[in-house]
């Protein structure tokens, strides 16, 4: 092995309820070479599956060119509803640098995939975060207001031209966008009501857009089968906001509200550090170095 690179790659695809659809559109990166599927994690509030897969670069590339495939087959966006935003069939392809490889690869390797894409299935393609083509385009949430709806209108603008691809929304995929990026942790902090404005207002303060934490981003969200709210969040660089942080500002403004944490959750798959940075903060421990990791000490 010795130097291989290694690229993960979470793709979100627009469905979270049909498993028999989920389960085509995830069998792509299943049986091949040099790719491992680590995790998929179906959401049905959200209406969207999160795909974990890493391995060598190209056969990465390769399988979810493939995934891309299937699931522009079997999603049509005009008939997609979800709590979360989205504005096509595969939504957002970042690609994270895992080993031996730098994030201009990863970058080069987003920009392989996007032209590929464009070319094999005429879907419009964004460049995002570390790929982005200007500042305005390194937020994901910027390319995606308006979501698949307004996109139609939206993509006509001439500074919203996508960066491959037609300058059409494709009626039944919408569009996608895809680029390199920092690991980033899915944390999601429950509230004890039911009431959204709550959670909105939560989310507005703690995320970086309105003067809240710089690497966090959050959404309220309904959890309608649990009957509460959450404050759903990405954490776009736990090295530099830790999850301890996020949490305990949620705390400080659902106190405001009367409001309690009743718990959290992580979706996918994240850094270790991500967890014990949390774990020293609440023992309070002095000190404390990775290399007292048992774990870490026996992979080496």
């Amino acid at each position: 092995m010795g130097m291989t690179k290694i690229v993960e790659c979470v793709p979100n695809f627009s469905e979270g309820i049909d498993l028999d659809k989920i389960e085509k559109i995830v069998n792509p990166f299943r049986g091949k070479d040099n790719v491992k599927l680590l995790d998929y994690k179906r959401d049905a509030d959200h209406n969207r599956v999160v795909v974990t897969v890493v391995g060598e670069p190209q056969a990465v590339k390769n399988a979810m060119l493939e995934a891309m495939g299937v699931a522009i087959e079997v999603i049509d966006m005009r008939n997609h509803k979800g709590e979360h935003p989205r504005m096509g069939a595969v939504d957002v392809v970042p690609f994270i640098p895992v080993k031996n490889m730098t994030m201009t690869e990863a970058v080069e390797l987003s920009k392989e995939f996007a032209k590929e894409a464009a070319e094999r299935y005429n879907v419009p393609i964004f460049l995002y975060e570390k790929s982005a083509s200007s500042p305005d385009r390194e937020n994901l949430a910027n390319i995606r207001k308006g979501e698949y709806e307004g996109m139609f209108e939206k993509i006509k603008q001439p500074e919203w031209k996508p960066d491959f691809g037609p300058t059409e929304v494709h009626p039944t995929a919408g569009v996608t966008a895809t680029g390199a990026r920092m690991p980033l942790v899915a944390f999601n902090v429950n509230l004890g009501t039911n009431n959204i404005e709550i959670a909105n207002k939560i989310a507005k303060n703690v995320r970086f857009l309105n003067g809240g934490l710089r690497y966090c981003k959050a959404i309220g969200i309904e959890l309608k089968d649990r009957g509460i709210v959450q404050v759903s969040m990405n954490m776009t660089d736990y090295t530099k906001t830790a999850l301890y942080r996020a949490f305990e500002l949620i705390k400080v403004e659902a106190r405001r509200y009367g409001v309690p944490v009743i718990g959290s959750e992580i979706i996918g798959l994240l850094p270790m550090e991500a967890l014990i940075d949390t774990a020293v903060y609440y023992l309070g421990v002095e000190d404390f170095s990775m290399d007292q990791v048992l774990e870490n000490r026996i992979m080496e």
